[in-house]
């Protein structure tokens, strides 16, 4: 027997999303990520829209309340504003929040599934589980008291950007490189000019050359400082980020009445765009960064990943657990390498709009008007925001399944917190929730006021997208094997 069922290698949010789904499965999960404690640094800044639907679909999102920095109602596109109070979800806005402490959350979470993620603990090779005829993962892990051995069913890797998982299954990685270097760093501030932002606001690019600058206050006097420009040209990717370098650009942006005071964290970035060709080999999988980078424009990117969690953790779990059809981890590669080519595409149009050139200007102006249309703007606004993410299902299904108020005073989301596919049941008489009762506890039957559906019956899988959209009974049961497996 393995010594445990999902390996994952990584501590981010990606694998942290994706224990508390195995957990809340059932599934033993060990977590090993090779930092010795988590990074002080604020990284990631924002979850959009979809990442916070899927957080309280499962009920978790409330735990990060009070680490909430703002709810700005907008997104941007290269600066350029979406609207985001139209967008139907209930949380038409972005949730402002670090990363760190959406990390601090999931793991704190993870406690009651009796599971502790294994810090300083560094995947170094995988001795078996990439041939198809593998039955189970075996990879050696360098621990402080040295390397020791971990059979699992399955790997998972999210470890980054940089990927050791990725790099050890030997997974292409096509893309380009970046050429537009920044840096990102939390600073705190010994003397502020008059006017400086104290609130959350549109980064702004100066398109007239090739610098940026933008300041967020985070919290406790500290602020989130991004800047780049020709100055950071030819500067090794590692190279140390120096206090005389912040303030320069500082002062470039804001003028010499501000001064740095402490420069607590930071590292460089660039706008490379790369995207694993396979997100599955054998028994090992990719998610988050290990399996896609891209220009952070848009804040998308803490965001995609949570969205691979979601995505993949109730197909392993339903593997784990012995009701998965065959095809379904297969389907996980299908439906999220298309979302995440999607994010690299905009995201390289994106570092166009923002370049200092005559013929990048002509199209950020035709760009921005095209974005004052109302029905245009809503577009956009979908695609950053995870909204308008479909998966390619057939004809009225793939979509993601909105927050129903029901008649009982709860909400849809109230019956997915245990993990389970949703079966909603709008007929006059409620003849098709009965037809999942061979499903259970796989499914949840869920009866729903008459004509609030776009069909009488709609099931939907447990990350939240519809899977069937029918008034068949046959096609409902059809579907319920197709995604669920064999009735009880």
């Amino acid at each position: 027997m393995p010594d445990t069922d999902v390996l994952i290698a990584g501590g981010g949010p990606t694998g942290l999303l994706l224990a508390n789904e195995l957990g809340l499965a059932g599934v033993r999960t060990i977590v090993v990520e090779r930092d010795p404690t988590r990074s002080g640094q604020s990284k990631a800044l924002n979850l959009q829209p979809r990442s916070a639907e899927i957080l309280d679909w499962r009920g978790w999102l409330g735990l990060m309340d009070e680490y909430v920095l703002a709810n700005p109602k907008w997104g941007h596109f290269a600066g350029i504003p979406l609207n985001y109070g139209e967008l139907d979800s209930r949380f038409c806005y972005q949730i402002a929040i670090v990363q760190s402490d959406v990390e601090r959350t999931l793991e704190a979470n993870l406690e009651r599934f009796g599971i502790t993620p294994r810090r300083g603990h560094e995947l170094v090779r995988i001795d078996a589980g990439l041939a198809p005829c593998d039955e189970q993962v075996t990879v050696t892990v360098r621990t402080p008291d040295g390397e020791q051995q971990i059979t699992a069913c399955y790997l998972v890797g999210t470890d980054g950007g940089r990927s050791t998982v990725r790099k050890l299954t030997g997974v292409a990685f096509p893309g380009r490189d970046g050429h537009s270097p920044a840096v990102v760093c939390d600073i705190t501030l010994r003397r502020k000019p008059a006017g400086l932002a104290e609130s959350w606001t549109l980064p702004e690019f100066d398109t007239e050359n090739a610098d940026f600058a933008f300041l967020l206050p985070l919290r406790d006097e500290v602020y989130r400082f991004a800047f780049g420009g020709t100055d950071q040209l030819g500067i090794d990717k590692d190279a140390v980020i120096t206090a005389e370098e912040v303030q320069r650009a500082l002062a470039r942006s804001y003028g010499t009445e501000i001064e740095l005071g402490e420069l607590r964290s930071g590292s460089r970035f660039t706008d490379s765009a790369r995207q694993a060709t396979e997100y599955r080999t054998g028994r090992v999988f990719l998610a988050g960064d290990a399996a896609h980078i891209h220009a952070p424009l848009g804040g998308q990117g803490m965001s995609l990943g949570l969205q691979d969690a979601f995505n993949l953790g109730w197909k392993l779990a339903a593997d784990i657990n012995g009701w998965a059809p065959p095809h379904l981890l297969d389907t996980y590669h299908a439906e999220r390498h298309p979302v995440a080519a999607a994010v690299l595409t905009n995201t390289q149009v994106q570092t166009v709009l923002t370049a200092p050139h005559p013929d990048a200007l002509a199209v950020r102006e035709m760009i921005t008007r095209l974005l004052q249309v109302p029905d245009a703007n809503r577009q956009v606004a979908e695609d950053i925001s995870g909204i308008g993410v479909r998966y390619d299902l057939g004809p009225g299904r793939g979509h993601r399944m909105p927050d129903l108020a029901l008649t009982d005073g709860a909400r849809l989301a109230d019956h997915a917190r245990d993990g389970s596919g949703l079966l909603l049941d709008s007929s006059p008489d409620h003849r098709f929730a009965s037809i999942a009762d061979a499903w259970k506890p796989r499914i949840r039957s869920v009866t729903v006021d008459h004509g609030a559906l776009d069909a009488p019956a709609v099931l939907v899988r447990p990350d939240g997208y519809v899977c069937a959209s029918t008034d068949d009974a046959e096609s409902l049961s059809a579907a319920l094997q197709y995604w669920f497996g064999s009735p009880d």
